[in-house]
């Protein structure tokens, strides 16, 4: 059986971390004091659970099976009665914390019982609210010169149906501004041109947009991702691969971002101006940091390029926020730190915005109805949890406080990159979205399972790396029991 976090991270350090900055945010009401592991990882009740539902369903994915009640603020509490402290976020779609009061409070508001009681076709029948909610929403977050805002489930169906509103922009462009033709309309039918155009989108390598069919033909993160499913014949190129720390190595990163550039704008060139490839590129869709492929990171002015080759090949610039959005990198869309003189033409969002959903200039309205439509188009019981991070975003700080505690986590990274150079490097990232690199896969995934077993909940992306994606109320002091753990496991992994 395994010691408390207590009894394990405070009888050793041998990293001296800083002192602990204050911080705007208020304390969590009620949180747990630190991580608490008192059963082998995981733990016999979650064994159990998991050859039940093995039985009905897969689950070779789950860590462990989680006891929503107990769980506060930044941590989770799993059915054997351990407590981890989550740096993992439910993979970043956590926005403030577990059990937050001010998100009970609007699920137990009166006036909410109706929206919570049912779910409503919102393309058809939306509540008379429904404006409103946007408004005091979406619509304070809204990335500047997007007015647009389309709601949807999760994540990939954002980038699905962005995609959609991308072609249909595209075709609409090419016939004049005029409605589909007699022939276009027939010959869809029976998946031919010029009624199913050869269009694509271009992404790049290493890129995660999603698993449902179309966003499989952008993603290239992960083989398993897209192993026996069809993929669309849409082009490929490479995303920057740099070196750090990054101000050793800004030539060689200044190169590797300008060869990329070059192989976008020779796609481009191919498709689009001698047409000499399968299909027109109608957009290029890029993370402001590829999450799922590693946290690869570029610079700025990498992506303040790559906006301006969209615009000058007339395709359209699709930014999918949803792992990036909502807060984690300091501002609350990652693409803002860019300064764009050109806004993006779509941003699409997720996970921490509860629902899922894009923005986008109004040029991308389709302007035949139920082109981008689905039963539900979201979920309005979602906007009343969004509301709630909303109103505590701006209440709380927690964009500055985000600020603090990544910077604190970043520095504290680095010292124990520095303490185990044979372990820990690329320590990289933004606000809280951070990452750090180990020697191979295999010792990555052994990490993630002893810091379970001392009580993180994290989670790794790429071949090799560790993300940190907690939710918006994590403060230095978490962050500083984060660094304990990871100081003792990597001083484990020594031995």
């Amino acid at each position: 059986m395994l010691r408390t976090r207590q009894l394990v991270s405070r009888s050793f350090s041998s990293v001296a971390f800083p002192p602990l900055p204050s911080t705007p945010t208020p304390p969590f009401p009620g949180e747990y004091p630190s991580a608490k592991v008192a059963t082998e990882y995981p733990g016999p009740r979650s064994v159990a659970l998991g050859k039940e539902m093995e039985s009905m369903q897969q689950a070779a994915a789950v860590h462990f099976f989680v006891d929503y009640t107990a769980s506060k603020g930044n941590y989770i509490v799993d059915v054997d009665g351990n407590r981890y402290l989550d740096v993992y976020g439910q993979i970043a779609s956590l926005p403030i914390g577990y059990n937050h009061p001010k998100i009970h409070a609007a699920i137990q508001d009166p006036k909410n019982l109706a929206i919570l009681s049912q779910r409503p076709c919102l393309g058809i029948l939306p509540p008379a609210d429904w404006s409103n909610m946007l408004e005091t929403t979406l619509g304070k977050t809204q990335p500047p010169g997007l007015s647009e805002i389309t709601t949807l489930m999760c994540g990939s169906c954002a980038n699905e149906n962005a995609f959609k509103a991308v072609f249909i922009w595209y075709q609409t462009k090419s016939r004049g501004g005029k409605p589909p033709s007699e022939l276009d309309l027939q010959s869809c039918m029976h998946n031919e041109a010029p009624g199913s155009p050869a269009l694509s989108i271009l992404s790049f390598q290493g890129g995660f947009h999603g698993r449902l069919l179309g966003c499989l033909s952008a993603t290239h993160s992960k083989a398993i991702h897209k192993v026996d499913i069809p993929a669309m014949d849409w082009p490929v190129a490479p995303f920057p691969k740099l070196k750090y720390p990054l101000d050793a190595y800004a030539a060689e990163n200044a190169k590797e971002e300008a060869r990329c550039l070059d192989y976008v704008e020779s796609i481009l060139k191919l498709h689009n101006v001698t047409k000499n490839a399968t299909s027109e590129i109608a957009g290029i869709v890029v993370e402001p940091i590829q999450a799922e492929g590693g946290d690869n990171h570029a610079s700025p002015s990498f992506f303040r390029q790559l906006r301006k080759l969209a615009q000058d090949y007339e395709v359209a610039f699709i930014v999918d926020e949803v792992q990036t959005g909502g807060g984690s990198t300091g501002k609350f869309w990652a693409h803002e730190h860019w300064e764009l003189d050109n806004a993006p033409d779509l941003v699409s969002f997720s996970k921490k915005m509860q629902t899922g959903g894009y923005y986008a200039k109004p040029d991308f309205r389709p302007n035949e109805t139920y082109r981008i439509f689905n039963t539900w188009m979201g979920d309005p019981a979602k906007m009343i949890q969004l509301q709630a991070f909303v109103d505590v975003l701006q209440s709380d700080n927690l964009l500055e406080n985000t600020k603090l505690a990544g910077d604190y986590l970043h520095a504290g990274l680095q010292k124990l990159a520095d303490q185990y150079p044979g372990i820990l490097s690329n320590v990289r990232g933004v606000g809280t979205y951070l990452a750090i690199d180990f020697p191979s896969p295999e010792l990555r995934d052994l990490a993630v399972n002893r810091l379970r077993q001392v009580g993180l909940q994290s989670g790794g992306c790429g071949d090799r790396s560790l993300r940190f994606r907690p939710s918006l109320i994590f403060q230095p002091k978490h962050a500083l029991e984060t660094l304990e753990l990871i100081d003792h496991v990597c001083n484990g992994l020594l031995r």
